[in-house]
């Protein structure tokens, strides 16, 4: 049973779906939940390698606290393929408070099973993780 200041255990799912993400590009991103009854973080979505940001946003509920991994593809300057593994916190201020507690007191241990993550960010709104944020990220 995980305790508020260790954070919420990470489901193996969790962890191996994140590999293949990050070796095998097998999705474009994972979205992630705080299970409170099994007190651990599940899978809620897998995106497909085809499907795009908007795909991806469209996905993370409005009102409700949830993790994500994104593997953003993008062509440098220089004109050299790249990507970035982006770890997003989304914590909505109409969340309930508990909600935002849990999420934020588990994001560390989260992170630290979740190896390969190469940018934060953390959004209270929509504007807060704009396909424009992601791009300033990587310098484009």
């Amino acid at each position: 049973m995980a305790n508020s200041a260790s954070g919420m255990h990470v489901s193996d799912e969790c962890k191996l779906k994140f590999l293949e993400l990050k070796a095998k590009r097998n999705y474009r991103y994972i979205i992630f939940k705080i299970d409170e009854k099994a007190q651990q973080v599940m899978i809620d979505k897998l995106g497909n390698p085809e499907e795009t940001y908007d795909d991806f946003t469209g996905s993370i509920p409005e009102d409700e606290c949830r993790y994500a991994v994104y593997d953003f593809d993008f062509t440098t300057p220089e004109n050299c393929q790249k990507s970035k593994i982006f770890f997003i916190a989304w914590s909505p201020d109409t969340s309930r408070v508990r909600s935002k507690m849990l999420y934020a007191s588990s994001k560390d241990r989260f992170k630290r099973e979740m190896d390969g993550i190469q940018v934060e960010l953390q959004a209270t709104d929509p504007s807060e993780m704009s396909l424009d944020i992601i791009k300033g990220r990587v310098n484009l």
